[in-house]
């Protein structure tokens, strides 16, 4: 073995300089091709693996066989404070593939609409007038709401004391009125963290609404791919063959060997046996719970697994509803008061698709009672609940349908949750780094968060290799009077 290996992994590990390295990714979701892409630019052979025959892992399309249409798994948007995710569209050349917008539509049962989005003030009151213009809030609620931002922008992330708070228990001692809570709260942020309100452990909370609604507009603008997620991660594949690199699908990862005399990893496949000097290890907890015990025997592997059996996962379903004519012209909504809770027009963000009539995708967050319904009662809860927002929809022939089920959607924050995210070099084995949205990158279960983390293990491999790269793009800094606050 080349020099000394800590418990931890990589930390002291002294590879020779000027020799070619090659790194094996496990892994094909945002977590390990924007570790492989990162590596790759800084001049390392890399190998990306991944089990299933596209990339994207959890944000993937695919053709639905019930349908023979090409669907996402479910719809997957990002903010402009998304500045690593966005690093890495860019890295991959696919950055103008994202549609960008800066208002949100709310719609009440009946048709009603509210629109939130900036206007000229400085943030954090940019916000402002949309909100006191909105008709889904009574007087009673921008109140509240107002007092709960004020409040929030009192909170310090720092305070250890906010770690044990839940989102809920904050909400009841700063008296949000039950308006502000199921049409706000509840609905768009813990909607947006796939979580019940007393699961949502404060600091996060209050990190979103800070970056979407409060630091600046541009922060809070929400981009969506304008064609299927598995064809924009194409250019992640092509960025990686353009550096001498590979992209192995179809093949699962079930062990990996370590071998002390060549300092290398072999990872036997359907593919053949797979070698390289560096690992990461970039798949969703679970899937690193199955691995660990055909993993090399490692001092720490057991603590790596107990932080592991802490983590639980929250379910999101997508209902996709083809009509034979247009229901909306609004690109994407937020539903009031029913089970579905956000409207996307697939036919309008992905224009290349030229459907004929409608293609609508409605996603439902955090609710295992709609995942426990069958296929056919959760379309026509579906069918049912949007005819009461678009009347057109009562006229309009459904002519096909599908239900997605992703009940591995995210993973949940819960107080407490940051002492069982390991960071980058948690590994317990030589050579080898962890990533995945799960890990410690200081934000919620985020495609953000994945592509931070496929950073961080990247700086992790270079580090070990004394090339020092920094792949970590800063945050947004505020804007406006947010500077000062």
């Amino acid at each position: 073995m080349i020099g000394e290996v800590s418990a931890t992994g990589v930390r002291g590990i002294h590879l020779p300089a000027g020799t070619e390295k090659s790194v094996i990714v496990v892994g094909g979701g945002v977590a390990g091709m924007s570790a492989a892409c990162a590596i790759a630019w800084s001049g390392l052979k890399v190998c990306l693996v991944e089990r299933r025959g596209y990339l994207g892992g959890r944000a993937s399309s695919y053709r639905h066989p019930g349908v023979d249409e090409v669907i996402d798994n479910c719809q997957h948007v990002l903010f402009g404070c998304c500045t690593n995710l966005i690093g890495f569209y860019r890295r991959i050349g696919v950055e103008q593939k994202i549609h960008w917008t800066r208002a949100m539509t709310m719609i009440e049962p009946g048709g009603q609409r509210s629109r939130l989005g900036p206007s000229w003030l400085p943030a954090p009151m940019h916000g402002l007038p949309s909100l006191l213009r909105a008709k889904a809030f009574t007087r009673e609620d921008k109140k509240a709401l107002m007092r709960a931002f004020s409040a929030i922008l009192r909170i310090n992330p720092k305070d250890s004391s906010t770690e044990s708070s839940t989102l809920g228990a904050w909400l009841r001692q700063n008296g949000q009125t039950e308006g502000a809570i199921n049409r706000f709260w509840r609905l768009v942020i813990a909607s947006a963290l796939n979580a019940d309100l007393d699961e949502i452990a404060l600091p996060y909370a209050a990190k979103v609404i800070r970056e979407l609604f409060l630091n600046s507009a541009e922060a809070g603008a929400m981009g969506m791919s304008t064609e299927p997620l598995s064809e924009l991660y194409a250019g992640a594949e092509q960025f990686l063959r353009e550096r001498g690199g590979e992209v192995v699908l179809n093949a699962a990862v079930e062990s990996a060997e370590w071998d002390e005399e060549t300092s290398q990893w072999t990872l036997p496949t359907r593919a053949g046996n797979l070698v390289a000097d560096f690992l990461v290890l970039a798949i969703p907890f679970e899937a690193m719970a199955k691995l660990l015990p055909q993993m090399p025997p490692a001092d720490g592997a057991q603590d790596l697994a107990g932080k592991i059996a802490h983590h639980v996962h929250s379910p999101i379903c997508s209902v996709h509803l083809w009509f034979d004519r247009e229901i909306t012209d609004l690109e994407h909504a937020v539903l009031l008061d029913r089970t579905i809770h956000w409207m996307y027009n697939k036919s309008r963000l992905q224009p290349d698709r030229n459907e004929k009539g409608s293609y609508l995708e409605f996603v439902v967050s955090a609710s295992h009672e709609f995942a426990a319904l069958s296929r056919e009662e959760a379309i026509d809860l579906a069918v049912s609940e949007l005819k009461e927002f678009f009347p057109a929809a009562k006229e309009a022939r459904l002519e096909k349908a599908a239900l997605v089920k992703e009940v591995r959607a995210t993973f949940g924050v819960p107080p407490g949750v940051d002492e069982f995210r390991p960071d980058a070099q948690s590994a317990p084995w030589p050579h080898c780094v962890l990533a995945g949205d799960w890990t410690a990158t200081g934000w919620p279960s985020t495609m953000e968060s994945a592509a931070r983390s496929g950073h961080l293990a990247a700086e992790a491999v270079c580090a070990a290799l004394n090339t020092p790269r920094t792949f970590l793009n800063p945050d947004l800094k505020p804007r406006g009077l947010m500077r000062l606050l």
